[in-house]
Formats: C-alpha cells, structure tokens, sequence
C-alpha cells in the first residue's frame, strides 16, 4: 500500500487549504483512513478518519465543525477540507490507513504516507 499526500502550503489565519491522500496497491473495503498532525517537538495527533466500509467518521474535538474528512471510492482517495485555519493548526499532516479497530489508537495504523506541511500565519 503507498499513500501519497499533497495540498499543504502557507495561508493566513482564516484561509483554507484541502489535503489529498491517493491511495494504491491494493482495495480499501475493510480499512480506516486518517489524517494526523505533528508539531515539532510534539507526538502525532489523529485529526479526522473514515471508515471505508460505511463511512463513519471521526474529527478531533479541536477541528469539528472546521474540518471535514471525505473520501472518493473511485479514486482510493480521501481528502481533509480545512477551514477557519488557526495558528494552532500548523503542522506536519500525515495521511495513514490500515485495518484498524479503534481508529484513535495510533499503532493500528499501519501504512503511512509521507507528510505534508501546512502553516498558518496570524
């Protein structure tokens, strides 16, 4: 499984930005996909996941109502809209996915996609 992520930049606080994760290698049927953050010095935090199987979804109590996690079955890809960015949101966004049960427990997760930065300036 290879995840590739994109669509981190720079923007003002306020602005928004929306992160892809294209996954391949292999079908997502049984699998969770999530987004996670790390700021330097700081462990890696889930932000948003989906279940692949019935779309159930989980956000972070510090991006509900702000960010919102979809997915396209047509193209194995899940994205993270983010709006009303904050400062507090820069970070190093990873997408990650894997046949997880608990989908906040960072260890189920076992495909990992290199990370893409995201600052928001104030």
């Amino acid at each position: 499984v290879q995840l590739q992520a994109s669509g981190g930049g720079s923007v003002q606080a306020g602005g928004s930005l929306r992160l892809t994760c294209a996954a391949s290698g292999r079908r997502f049927g049984a699998y969770v996909m999530g987004w996670f953050r790390q700021e330097p010095g700081n462990g890696r935090e889930l932000v948003a996941a989906i279940r692949w199987s019935n779309d159930y979804t989980y956000h972070a109590d510090s991006v509900k109502g702000r960010f919102t996690i979809s997915r396209d079955n047509a193209k194995d890809t899940v994205y993270l809209q983010m709006n009303s960015l904050k400062p507090e949101d820069t970070a190093v966004y990873y997408c990650a996915a894997g046949s997880v049960k608990n989908i906040r427990v960072r260890s189920e997760y076992d495909y990992w996609g290199r990370g893409t930065l995201v600052t928001v300036s104030s």
